[in-house]
């Protein structure tokens, strides 16, 4: 299922995410064989017999591979070579397929020697191969773009490295009768279902909140330069509480409210996720109650709300944007000033009656 999201959703999809995706869904696989094996059911179950078959050892490598080649956009990932890292894996599904086929037939007694020794020898390649490869992908590790991609592939590989070393060496070590292999697989299986779902959420989902955060960050500082102009209005107010109170602070208060408009205006002081009242108070050269005071006096909202308007405009402006598209609604609630997903859609739909989502869809 995860493998899916991640290749269905526009906000994952990369030709990258593809090959992982590609790993998680072989690895969730994998599991259901090994859950069956343990069960003593792969023999009942045909789809599991068809699993079994051509998820192999050699596979899930080579994605992490050409994951990491096309996440670090190395020239490699175009190279008709990549596709000879595959021939192991083929073989085995071949030699698996055949074993299959011909095990029922009057012929098992003359073939089956040729395709024991034609596994053996494949298996020892394999063994060979599944660390070459992971050598290999560690290499291009190097060509990430910063030191956030670079960390969390490393740590990916590191993860996919223990897995596939443990799986290598439970085999060695069973055809020896040193362990008991179904004890072991099962503590294999439950770091398979962790290196899933921390690949899934830390890898994918957090790396790429953190990419699209960096992305739009870039966007915002060309509103600045005036290169990209983006639809912001000054938000529209609630009406003042006090009406007579609003008309005998129009004197000097209001010069503090218009330099505090200038601020969220020009200067976006509301992008600042830990902005408070004591800060812009600090900017204006008055006291943080009488911030409240003023805000609260003109506009009929207190401080937080008056805020989040601006943040709400400016999230408005991005989402009816193009060059916005292909980011989250998260990150754009982030980087617009907001300090969390719950406060982004808390003072959101507060403040236009319906959720990000909701207006992304209507305003498409």
């Amino acid at each position: 299922m995860l493998g899916l999201i991640i290749l269905r959703s526009p906000i994952f999809r990369s030709n990258a995410n593809k090959y992982l995706a590609y790993a998680v869904i072989g690895l969730s696989f994998a599991l259901l064989s090994l859950a069956s094996e343990l069960t003593e059911d792969s023999q009942q179950n045909m789809l599991v017999f068809f699993i079994d078959i051509f998820c192999t050892g050699a596979l899930f490598p080579v994605l992490v591979l050409l994951f990491i080649v096309n996440q670090v956009d190395h020239p490699f990932r175009q190279s008709s070579n990549r596709w000879w890292f595959f021939t192991p894996h083929l073989f085995t599904v071949a030699i698996s397929a055949l074993d299959a086929v011909v095990a029922p037939t009057n012929t098992f007694f003359l073939i089956q020697p040729l395709i024991d020794v034609a596994g053996g020898l494949l298996f020892l390649l394999v063994l060979v191969f599944i660390p070459g490869v992971l050598l290999y992908a560690y290499s291009f590790i190097k060509y990430a773009d910063n030191r956030r991609e670079k960390r969390w592939l490393t740590q990916l590989w590191f993860l996919v490295s223990i897995i596939m070393a443990s799986w290598v060496l439970s085999i060695l070590f069973a055809m020896f009768s040193l362990i008991n292999l179904d004890a072991v697989m099962e503590t294999i299986a439950l770091g398979v279902i962790f290196l899933i779902h921390w690949t899934t959420y830390v890898g994918i989902f957090k790396f790429r909140l953190a990419k699209d955060q960096e992305e739009i960050r870039t966007l915002i500082k060309k509103w600045k330069s005036d290169s990209l102009k983006p639809n912001i209005s000054q938000p529209s107010m609630s009406p003042p509480i006090n009406g007579e109170k609003r008309n005998a602070v129009l004197t000097e208060e209001n010069l503090y409210f218009k330099k505090l408009e200038a601020l969220c205006v020009n200067e976006r002081i509301y992008l600042n996720n830990t902005l408070d009242r004591a800060q812009v108070a600090e900017m204006l050269g008055i006291s943080p109650g009488y911030i409240s005071q003023l805000v609260n006096t003109i506009t009929g909202d207190n401080f937080s709300t008056y805020i989040n308007r601006y943040r709400v405009e400016a999230v408005k402006a991005m989402i009816t944007n193009s060059e916005f598209n292909n980011y989250s609604l998260l990150a754009i609630g982030l980087e617009s000033g907001f300090s969390s997903k719950t406060t982004f859609h808390t003072a959101f739909k507060k403040l236009t009656g319906m959720t990000p989502n909701m207006y992304r869809k209507t305003h498409k």
